[in-house]
């Protein structure tokens, strides 16, 4: 991983606690949590709109 050991990768946490704050980073993993959810609906939409696509042509 980049020559990134546990001591490194702490050192980074701490900083970036310190730049944007616990809420601020809390807030940021919400909406990414929330964005990778919607992805993922998307995704299985998707691919269900494709699944009805391929059976009407088979059935055409």
């Amino acid at each position: 991983m980049a020559g990134l050991g546990v001591p490194e990768l702490l050192i980074i946490l701490a900083v970036v606690l310190l730049v944007f704050g616990v809420g601020r980073i809390s807030r940021i993993g919400s909406e990414l949590g929330k964005g990778i959810s919607a992805f993922r609906e998307g995704v299985r939409e998707g691919s269900k709109e494709e699944d009805e696509k391929a059976k009407n042509d088979i059935e055409a």
